[in-house]
């Protein structure tokens, strides 16, 4: 066995324990020395090169049709909408009735005594107050999309225990549960299967299944929890055009719920708000990064003419808020666009010659957090300082760790001005108790995988 090879088993044992690598696996040679490749296995590479076209403009708006539902038929579809799947006992007991909107105040009688003198007044009719909270605030409920700032999973569907390729520990539930309301992730093709996959960079190194799989869990959550608007940003890292995954998509019946905006590209105050997406039951918004045709499909969004991004994979715990992409994007337009903060971290490790980028769970903790240097909070703030407002997502990490474990929904309250009590997050185990795990356990097996290949 050569040291080449016994080098990449380390490499394995370092970065890939948890993660299921692929049989029969062929053996080639680079620059004459053998290695054990990994390709010819699970993903199946159908574009060749990146296409030129990759960020479109528009030098007019389009104006889309769209049709106007009738009062009943709002009603109609979102009492619909509260009863497809079976609520929790207190989402059932809110929604059994037909009233759509939940308000307080009543017209109130007071009686007072006061040195013996009795006295009646009759208070005046009262201002109706909704309670009812819309992505779990009711002060979102009146506020346009583009108003508000979401936590976002980052690679939501790569869950996998102890694998260098996941970015979540929690799955696509409990990150719904938790308060997240931003899902993004990467779409690929597996060999031998037709239904695109969701895959990190290629589906030798982690592959989480079919995307009808993911959606349509997505789908019954949004079900089960009419009050909720949730937004979905697929990443096509295949370059392929949507009408690929279009059938796919369409399959899972997350369409029935999906935004159609009324004019491409949408700006800042084009949205609607969350209560009028919510009564008109179009509460799923999908985009997609690159590729997007929005006249053939106008509820799948080009992301980069309506959305921008500050730097993917940051390594600079300074994250500097500087749009990234769309390349070259003038600040008057940025303004006027959503936009979505990497805060990520991510360490460098140039193993065999390649640079991978892998989560920093070093820092996690801090990254996480909704104030220090290099925080989630801070970050945010440095945003709304240089842009004029906050970010619309906070795009994360392991998204249930940080200092409480819950701080990145704390970060997102503070720039929206709303306070944060909800519990945090999925499991009962402590945020140091989980990192401490996810740490020890990948890079102890780690060094007994190198020390048994050293020895061989």
């Amino acid at each position: 066995m050569t040291s080449l090879t016994r080098r990449l088993g380390c490499l394995l044992g370092v970065l890939s324990v948890g993660t299921s690598l692929a049989h029969g696996q062929a053996i080639t040679t680079v620059n004459g020395e053998e290695v054990t490749m990994l390709t010819g296995t699970k993903a199946e590479h159908t574009t060749s090169s990146i296409p030129t076209n990759l960020y479109q403009t528009y030098t007019t708006r389009i104006t889309l049709g769209t049709t106007t539902d009738t009062a009943s038929s709002i009603l109609a579809s979102v009492s619909e909408n509260a009863t497809d799947t079976a609520l929790s006992s207190e989402s059932a007991s809110e929604t059994s009735s037909a009233t759509l909107s939940y308000l307080t105040g009543t017209n109130s009688h007071s009686t007072s005594t006061s040195n013996a003198t009795a006295s009646s007044t009759e208070s005046a009719q009262p201002v109706p107050t909704n309670t009812r909270p819309c992505n779990n605030y009711p002060e979102f409920c009146d506020r346009k999309y583009s108003n508000i700032t979401e936590v976002g999973c980052h690679n939501s569907p790569f869950v996998r225990a102890n694998s260098a390729a996941a970015n979540q520990q929690l799955g696509v539930v409990d990150q719904l549960n938790d308060g997240v309301r931003f899902l993004q992730a990467q779409i690929q093709w597996a060999k031998n299967d037709t239904v695109p996959h969701f895959c990190h960079t290629t589906c030798d190194l982690f592959d989480a299944g079919p995307i009808t799989e993911w959606l349509t869990t997505v789908k019954d959550w949004v079900v089960a929890h009419p009050y909720d608007v949730v937004t979905i940003l697929l990443g096509n890292g295949n370059y392929s055009t949507p009408d690929f995954y279009v059938p796919h998509i369409e399959k899972t019946g997350i369409l029935r719920y999906i935004y159609t905006p009324p004019v491409i590209p949408m700006t800042l105050n084009d949205w609607p708000t969350l209560s009028h997406m919510i009564l008109t039951g179009q509460r799923v918004v999908m985009f997609m990064d690159y590729m997007a045709n929005q006249t053939a499909y106008p509820w799948l969004l080009d992301e980069f003419t309506q959305m921008w991004e500050t730097p993917f994979d940051p390594v600079d715990r300074n994250f500097p808020c500087v749009v990234q992409r769309p390349p070259d994007l003038p600040a008057d337009q940025a303004k006027n666009r959503l936009y979505l903060m990497n805060h990520n971290l991510n360490g460098e490790a140039n193993l065999l010659g390649n640079v991978l980028s892998v989560p920093d769970l070093s820092r996690i903790n801090e990254t996480n957090s909704a104030e220090g240097f290099g925080s989630l909070g801070l970050a945010a703030n440095n945003c709304r300082s240089d842009w004029g407002r906050p970010p619309n997502v906070l795009n994360v990490d392991y998204y249930n760790m940080g200092d409480p474990p819950g701080s990145v929904f704390e970060a997102a309250a503070r720039v929206n001005n709303v306070t944060y009590n909800r519990k945090c997050c999925g499991v009962a185990a402590s945020s140091a108790q989980r990192i401490e795990a996810m740490l020890k356990v990948p890079l102890t097996l780690g060094f007994i995988w190198a020390a048994f290949w050293t020895l061989v």
